[in-house]
């Protein structure tokens, strides 16, 4: 499923390069967390995009964050 990239503000500020209403595929998104971790300020997400983060991570990663 699609993920708009508008609607997690960690996920922007790491897709910088791509338009705000780009849709990126889950699996695809996954793997930007884990290219550009060292972007994301932890301290910043919400709760939405934390349920995401560990979403992704069970479904995509295996239980693991690659980073």
């Amino acid at each position: 499923m699609p993920l708009r990239l508008a609607d997690y503000p960690q996920l922007r500020l790491i897709a910088w390069n791509r338009r705000e209403d780009d849709l990126v595929e889950e699996d695809e998104v996954l793997a930007m967390y884990e290219r550009n971790w060292r972007y994301v300020d932890e301290a910043m997400l919400d709760r939405k995009e934390q349920q995401l983060i560990d979403r992704l991570i069970r479904q995509y990663g295996h239980g693991v964050l690659n980073v």
